[in-house]
């Protein structure tokens, strides 16, 4: 096993390499050369191999003295339809007559400003670029230009950049131990987050039936999580540069109802194992293969333990946070495949560490094997009827999920009433009243499990939900027709049935009253990327959005604002101070 391990992250970070290698910097894909003539300003920019522009996110602006289109006014190469979209493949060489810059203004300095926006037919797209070039016309002594790298401090000085970029420049700016660093510090953050959660119960579960036959002792326990955290970060490292360098969300790609459906199946056949009717051993041939070592057993052990973990890493836990899509950035616009990875280890690692805890805890304060251990097994095995129903979830009715749950819960209750304790007693009827209060729900047409009873309360949250307007769209044309026609300031929520926090964002953030009160002023916009089809992997492809949930700004003059994209879940607090320091009207 361990050779196996040794081999698949060596072949990982060959794989990784290589491919890294062959992605162009931004520098080497987008060469900008401003070439100042006697009567005129030529813009020139030579496109790397196999890299196109976006037609629609070209521009050409005089931004001082004041602010001026003059790309209608230019003559541009012919675009063509490549992939849905209009772009460029050619190089581009710009001409601005210095007549056109005294008729629109008459000054004796001018900064002009050039947009674009490309991708690689790879499936690599870079972030939205801008270069500017000030021009005099006054003493031959100002007649030079300032430097490129002038203005790129100058911009990154003065421009709000989003959390995500944020960290995503964090990587150029630092040493690797302090990159790696802090994204253990990210990983410890995000281990107290609802997708890391579901991963407790699966590998206590593992624990307590491997207790069932031997004595587990606080080392095993700390063993047998280490190897479920470790497959758990290779999942996620290799997940997280595949998106990275290819725009493939391996992990939403995975959160299909065929997929999604097994891996339930998967936790209900886990659960009638602890029942004890049945024991789940592995084919008889791999078994004998396995066997012939001393430590067979132990090594049949590890590796369902490491299957589950890296299962769980790419089915359970999908929704993207900043320090995720910050790394996944990183890796798109350099390719360095190897820091990039490095840093999403060392954050699942951080994710794990209370997983490594319980397991430290659990071999050390776990029952000895007897009857007790049958009891603790069987409610484990209640809990995997639970992750499955928690799975399920993500693709079934919402209504159907609730009678689920209180069927888990009413059924619970009864078993609980066969111990004479008088704890388990007091247990069994509690469960027995939540079953009971969400079959009530149920039958009302209640969804959330967590608060069953919304439709006998009062109409404070319906009317708070109703105020929140969102008109869906599905692709690209959609949303420019949106924004088109919009006069208020935008914003886009992208969204899943599977995703934990964009339900955390529904349910919590989107209900706060002053929320509501300030998202009265927008435009409000929705995708549906539930489906993770061609459109909803272009849109995502289109905003650099690696995953939901994330939330994308407009200004009114239809400028998208950077600086205010959000990525994960932002509580009512924090979400308002994002968009009012952006939007201050």
């Amino acid at each position: 096993m361990k050779k196996f391990l040794i081999f698949l992250a060596f072949f990982a970070y060959s794989f990784s390499a290589e491919l890294g290698n062959k992605v162009l910097e931004p520098e080497e894909a987008f060469q900008v050369k401003f070439v100042q003539n006697d009567d005129s300003l030529n813009i020139k920019l030579e496109l790397g191999q196999d890299i196109y522009l976006y037609d629609d996110k070209l521009q050409v602006n005089i931004s001082k003295p004041k602010k001026v289109e003059l790309l209608p006014e230019l003559n541009l190469p012919k675009p063509v339809e490549y992939d849905g979209f209009i772009v460029h493949f050619d190089n581009l060489d710009l001409n601005i007559p210095y007549s056109l810059l005294k008729e629109k203004i008459d000054s004796n300095k001018y900064e002009i400003e050039f947009k674009f926006q490309g991708c690689s037919k790879a499936g690599l797209c870079y972030a939205p670029m801008s270069e500017k070039k000030v021009i005099f016309f006054e003493a031959s002594a100002q007649d030079e230009v300032i430097t490129q790298n002038e203005v790129k401090n100058e911009i990154a000085q003065n421009e709000n950049i989003s959390e995500t970029d944020g960290i995503a420049n964090s990587f150029k700016n630092s040493s690797t131990i302090i990159v790696i660093a802090t994204f253990f510090g990210f990983g410890l953050l995000l281990s107290f987050t609802p997708c890391v959660f579901p991963m407790i119960p699966i590998l206590s579960s593992i624990i307590v039936k491997a207790s069932q036959n031997e004595t587990m002792s606080a080392k095993k326990g700390f063993f047998m999580s280490l190897i479920y955290v470790l497959a758990m970060s290779l999942a996620y490292t290799m997940a997280g540069v595949i998106a990275g360098i290819f725009g493939a969300n391996l992990q939403a790609s995975l959160q299909n109802p065929y997929v999604l459906i097994s891996f339930s199946a998967i936790f209900i056949v886990l659960a009638f194992s602890m029942f004890g009717y049945f024991e789940l051993r592995l084919p008889t041939a791999l078994q004998n293969k396995i066997n012939q070592t001393t430590d067979g057993k132990e090594k049949q052990g590890v590796l369902g333990i490491a299957i589950m973990g890296f299962l769980s890493a790419l089915i359970v836990g999908p929704c993207v946070a900043p320090p995720l899509a910050g790394a996944l950035v990183y890796i798109g616009q350099t390719g360095d495949a190897v820091l990039g990875g490095m840093a999403l280890f060392f954050m699942s690692l951080g994710m794990g560490v209370p997983l490594l805890l319980i397991g430290l805890g659990a071999g050390k304060f776990m029952p000895k094997p007897g009857g007790w251990m049958e009891s603790v097994t069987k409610i484990f095995g209640i809990i995997m009827l639970g992750v499955a129903i928690w799975l399920l979830d993500r693709v079934i009715n919402p209504t159907i999920t609730m009678y689920l749950w209180a069927i888990l819960f009413l059924g619970t209750g009864i078993y609980l009433k066969i111990y004479n304790h008088i704890i388990s007693k007091l247990i069994s009827k509690v469960i027995t009243l939540i079953g009971v209060i969400l079959f009530v729900g149920a039958v009302s047409g209640a969804t959330n499990p967590l608060k069953p009873l919304d439709k006998f309360t009062s109409s404070i949250s319906v009317s708070a939900q109703d105020e929140l307007k969102f008109t869906y769209i599905k692709n690209i044309s959609e949303l420019e027709d949106a924004i088109k026609k919009s006069s208020k300031p935008i914003m886009l929520d992208f969204w899943a049935s599977w995703c934990v926090s964009c339900k955390e964002l529904d349910e919590i953030t989107f209900k706060d009253s002053e929320v509501i009160e300030k998202l009265k002023q927008f435009t409000l916009l929705k995708v549906d990327v539930t489906a993770n089809s061609n459109d909803d992997k272009a849109i995502q492809k289109r905003f650099g959005v690696v995953g939901p949930p994330a939330i994308i700004f407009w200004d009114k003059d239809k400028n998208e604002v950077k600086s205010a994209k959000i990525v994960g879940y932002k509580n009512p607090k924090d979400f308002l101070e994002v968009v009012n320091r952006n939007f201050q009207n």
